[in-house]
């Protein structure tokens, strides 16, 4: 399985656990990967490290959402979906250091998935504002 579904796993199971109150992560985490049926090392590494990470850095990542959305929304606007894909964002390129380009790409295109059509030019604008606010770049 290649990282870009893996993403997508990590992305379906972060999504599902927004439906769960008080989930333990790594219980969440252990019971997707026997129901998916995902038996690639690297896959389940990346959804574990990538799910615990998103979760351990919650604060920061919604933090990171909220000052870099207009004045007049809130987080609690942003469709869950919506919400998912930028936390996943924000987690890989803040805490994973993965390159920017390549996590907006990959991020928006999972909006174009799953998202409305407003979803794609939302995540990709949120995700900019983060990388030019926090000065991200990439390693050539």
């Amino acid at each position: 399985m290649g990282r870009s579904q893996s993403r997508e796993e990590a992305f379906k199971l972060l999504y599902s656990m927004k439906f769960i109150n008080d989930s333990d992560a790594n219980e969440q985490i252990k019971l997707f990967i026997e129901t998916d049926e995902i038996k690639d090392g690297d896959t389940i590494k990346y959804i574990t490290e990538t799910v615990a990470g998103v979760q351990k850095n919650h604060e920061n990542i919604e933090k990171q959402i909220a000052e870099n959305i207009k004045e007049d929304w809130s987080i609690s606007r942003i469709s869950k979906i919506d919400l998912t894909l930028l936390e996943l964002g924000v987690f890989e390129m803040l805490y994973s250091k993965l390159p920017y380009k390549v996590v907006i790409n990959e991020v928006v295109e999972l909006s174009k998935k799953y998202g409305d059509d407003n979803s794609k030019s939302f995540v990709n604008g949120v995700l900019a504002s983060i990388v030019k606010k926090n000065n991200i770049v990439d390693e050539d």
